[in-house]
């Protein structure tokens, strides 16, 4: 098993580091002051933003998510992701790798029309338009997604959605011009038969965006959004791949994209544990740094440790899927949407611990990572179901035949 990014990969790794270093660190400060500036019910990119992509894009540092377009596997991309990480709110986006769009951008090369691919794939993959996942849903259990209760009904020519969303990611985002929206179109088939996806332009008539959800209090730019869908009208071919097919093409996009949030969450980590040291050596109490203490070195080392573990799972994982498909590493891909999250969490809040009262502040990015990292453990189905895949998988392995 070999875990080293290839040639290829290692050239775009130290582009990207010296992009990150000299130009999407510095720019942090002009992002956090243009969103103040803007208030958080704005929800406009940045300019800073838009600066960055330009520059990201000049330098080959484009779409490397997507394996067709790049040359990249998924191993070699899992290494880039892991320092976008370090930045998670400028530098997904100035490469033009950042979620949902990426999801979507899958499901549209894989399983979009031509017409939908030049109509919505195009854009995308240029990052002048942005999009949204509807799949969550506030009144049922959205961790079973044979719950999911919006209906999508074949009438003539259309099809009509009712329903309602939440926690779709990108809506608030004034360049948000598409939905792709999972709902039932036979709630009589077979349980995992009952499920469409269906392409939704935001601008339709009765398609209303209610909300956009803080997490933990933070206002995230691109929005978490409450949306409903009363009589939404869109014409048949708007659908994708065909009907029933929803939960599996479901099932496609996840492979990829639970690597690209996992390392992302080690990238946080690293960036948390690197932070945690510096105020540990500059820091001084009762005669001495703070990183004198053996309770601060423990915290250190086993922020490592966790660190180094996870990521070889989560590379690991990437492998498997390169040659098995993400069906062949079912089991690693619940795993590492558990561990991930869980170990940037951790070691955030060891972080935010030895920062004291300035881990909590907005001063740090700390304390913003912690949410994120919180949410994900959430997001994409809660730690319990991925648990439960696991065991699963565990117990059928050593059952008696038959």
């Amino acid at each position: 098993m070999q875990l080293s990014p290839s040639a290829a990969a290692r050239e775009h790794l130290a582009t990207l580091e010296t992009f990150m270093r000299e130009q999407v660190h510095p720019a942090e400060a002009d992002y956090a002051e243009q969103r103040r500036a803007a208030g958080p019910d704005d929800h406009t990119l940045p300019p800073i933003v838009e600066e960055l992509k330009a520059r990201a894009r000049a330098l080959g540092l484009w779409n490397l998510f997507l394996p067709d377009l790049s040359g990249l596997s998924n191993l070699d991309y899992a290494h880039l992701a892991e320092v976008t990480g370090r930045s998670p709110y400028l530098a997904p986006e100035a490469l033009n790798c950042a979620a949902p769009d990426t999801g979507n951008m899958e499901l549209l090369h894989l399983f979009g029309t031509a017409a939908q691919k030049e109509r919505w794939l195009a854009p995308l993959l240029d990052g002048v338009i942005r999009s949204g996942f509807c799949m969550t849903e506030p009144d049922v259990a959205s961790s079973d997604a044979r719950n999911i209760a919006t209906s999508i009904v074949r009438d003539g020519d259309d099809y009509v959605i009712n329903g309602r969303k939440w926690w779709t990611t990108g809506a608030a985002d004034p360049r948000c011009e598409l939905l792709i929206v999972m709902g039932k179109t036979d709630p009589d088939a077979a349980s995992h038969r009952q499920q469409s996806m269906i392409l939704v332009p935001t601008a339709t008539p009765g398609v209303q965006i209610v909300r956009a959800l803080p997490v933990f209090g933070f206002h995230d730019q691109h929005g978490h959004c409450e949306i409903t869908f009363t009589d939404v009208r869109v014409p048949v071919t708007n659908l994708l791949a065909g009907e029933g097919e929803g939960f599996a093409i479901a099932q496609a996009r996840l492979g990829p994209g639970r690597i690209h949030h996992a390392m992302r969450c080690i990238g946080m980590a690293e960036r948390a544990l690197a932070e945690m040291t510096r105020r540990a050596l500059s820091r001084e109490a009762f005669g001495g740094p703070i990183a004198a203490q053996g309770v601060v070195q423990a915290q250190l080392a086993e922020s490592r440790m966790e660190i180094e573990q996870a990521r070889l799972l989560v590379l690991k994982t990437a492998w498997l899927v390169d040659r098995f498909g993400a069906k062949g590493a079912r089991t690693e891909v619940a795993a590492i949407k558990v561990i991930a999250p869980r170990v940037a969490s951790a070691v955030l809040d060891r972080a935010i611990q030895i920062h004291g009262g300035a881990g909590v502040t907005e001063d740090l990015l700390l304390s913003r990572m912690w949410a994120t990292a919180r949410i994900l453990r959430i997001a994409d189905g809660p730690d319990e179901v991925h648990i439960r895949t696991v065991a699963q998988r565990e117990l059928a392995r050593h059952r008696p035949a038959g």
